[in-house]
């Protein structure tokens, strides 16, 4: 190219070339005029390219400057079908998709000739089995939720986490709901309301109330108790989830355009047809933490006894420590407590927020269930955790570091379907998914899809069953974190159990001693939370490292 500068404009003297063939092949003969055709057509696209000014690459390289663009477009797929190795988590490994889909066909899932993971590599996780493994006959494992009010629910351990109508496709959610009916496992709603595509199959519901108040507000966004008791007083509806954040995107609020927001869903929402729908960073209906327990203890009441908790991403250490100094003050307290990881989830979010915004879902979990213990609470409070949740040795594994209960989104999206194209932002889901394109959500087949759902979450839990079994532990709540071994180097292996100090039962209620409470998050922060504000402690505003 150095000796040929008029190779950047290749592209365009081909096609003034392929034009002028063309146009005398035509005049030989009429059939030649595709040809002809084909040439003028880039050759307009080549004078087009040199005038535009938005791409540098195509004003440079008019014609063939597309290509660029045209791979670009294609790359996931490429490197998803032919580049990636089955290990490589992005975020989903082939491997972990793989036994999804498996396990949602009822196909076999066995793996021959050994594992494919390096048994050596730092971060290895494994679980210890039993020279006396035990017999479980059922694998329906259950958790009560909610033992003191006048409607306890009966939750399996595995379930589907937060999806709302309009991230997802109608079929989408008739499919989940059925396979969660069929299943006997429950479809947590998301914020986006309950749509009549929850309500089509009957399957249990958690019903998630947002910052928007979609389902449960009034005319000027504020949250409405009579909307509210009109739908929580549905016998399909089991539990109430407020949702504080979400690990897809903590900390920021969303905007449905107007545009977008169609009859259903404006019906779903109770919003304006036509007009912008926007969810707010931050709930209006309290502003601290008592007021956010007596917020709790208020739609529990509305909804006739239901269980009812909160669902949050862990940000800053002292907000939590904060809700959980006012449940201490107040004698207030959830039914249970949805820890969401930062790891993100179905909701697109920039960049920054992606990656590098929130605590991960296991930090999470195990900084709740810490002060939970250590507040002498935790018997009365259940906790459940998302984030990434696919195999069988992931829900043991987070049950076993605090979690009562195991919800998964994409994972029941894989069994949808879901091909991992990562566009469900776009609108243009291949798999008719997380689309409101009519011709695409058509690809779904609900029926079809909904037997894929209730296989994937039983045959997920009978692998459960068999873990638990060969380690010889003889039910989900039987599992701790010294089940769990994790190789830290070449030459040491530890169990979670070591590796990440525990409080003692009721140990935040007494004075920290000479060494504190054992954990720096504790030492830093516990004894400056305040029921009464989410603000900052001093210490925090100062910068003191964590």
């Amino acid at each position: 190219m150095r000796f040929f500068p008029a190779f950047r404009h290749f592209g365009l003297v081909a096609a003034v070339l392929v034009a002028v063939l063309g146009l005398w092949a035509t005049s030989l003969h009429p059939a030649w005029s595709l040809l002809a055709a084909l040439g003028v057509l880039l050759c307009g696209l080549g004078i087009y390219d040199l005038l535009q000014t938005r791409r540098a690459v195509l004003r440079n390289y008019p014609v063939i400057g597309h290509f660029r663009y045209l791979l670009e477009g294609i790359r996931p797929e490429i490197r998803q079908y032919f580049i990636e190795s089955d290990s490589d988590e992005l975020p989903f490994s082939r491997r972990q998709r793989s036994i999804v889909y498996q396990r949602a066909k009822s196909d076999l899932d066995k793996r021959p000739f050994g594992t494919l993971e390096n048994v050596y590599r730092s971060d290895y996780e494994w679980i210890n089995h039993s020279l006396q493994p035990v017999h479980i006959a059922d694998h329906d494992f259950r958790v009560t939720v909610g033992e003191g009010p006048a409607q306890p629910y009966s939750a399996s351990v595995f379930n589907i986490s937060a999806m709302s109508f309009g991230a997802l496709s109608a079929n989408a959610i008739r499919a989940l709901n059925a396979g969660a009916h069929r299943g006997g496992f429950y479809h947590d709603t998301g914020e986006g309301g309950i749509s009549p595509y929850h309500r089509e199959h009957g399957g249990d519901l958690v019903w998630e109330i947002g910052t928007g108040y979609f389902g449960c507000r009034g005319a000027d966004g504020s949250f409405s108790e009579e909307r509210f008791v009109a739908n929580a007083s549905e016998p399909q509806v089991k539990m109430i989830e407020l949702k504080l954040s979400q690990g897809a995107k903590p900390g920021q609020g969303g905007l449905l355009p107007g545009p977008k927001v169609n009859a259903e869903i404006a019906s779903t929402r109770g919003v304006p047809e036509g007009e912008d729908c926007h969810s707010p960073a931050a709930h209006s209906a309290f502003s601290t933490p008592i007021e956010l327990l007596q917020f709790v203890a208020r739609l529990r009441e509305l909804s006739g006894g239901k269980p009812t908790g909160f669902k949050l991403a862990i940000g800053h250490p002292w907000e939590w420590f904060a809700i959980a100094r006012a449940m201490q003050e107040t004698g207030i307290l959830p039914d249970f407590i949805v820890v969401d990881g930062g790891e993100g989830g179905t909701g697109a979010a920039p960049l920054e927020f992606t990656d590098h915004v929130g605590v991960p879902m296991r930090e999470g979990l195990m900084l709740v269930h810490n002060t939970l213990v250590g507040l002498d609470l935790r018997d009365r409070v259940r906790v459940a955790a998302a984030g990434k949740i696919i195999s069988a040795f992931d829900l043991a594994r987070t049950l076993a570091v605090g979690a009562d209960w195991c919800n998964a989104a994409r994972g029941f999206m894989f069994a949808l379907g879901c091909i991992q194209s990562r566009s469900c932002h776009t609108d243009r889901c291949p798999t008719g998914v997380a689309t409101q394109n009519p011709g695409r959500q058509r690809g779904l087949v609900p029926e079809d899809k909904a037997t894929r759902v209730c296989n994937f979450q039983q045959n997920t839990l009978r692998a459960l069953r068999d873990l638990l079994m060969a380690a010889g532990v003889e039910h989900p709540d039987k599992l701790g974190p010294e089940h769990v071994i994790r190789r830290v180097s070449q030459t040491q292996v530890s169990a979670l159990g070591q590796l990440y100090p525990a409080l003692r039962r009721g140990q935040l209620l007494q004075p920290p001693g000479a060494e504190g409470h054992g954990h720096a998050v504790f030492d830093l922060f516990w004894e400056h939370a305040r029921a009464d504000s989410f603000v900052a402690p001093a210490r925090a505003r100062a910068d003191q490292p964590l």
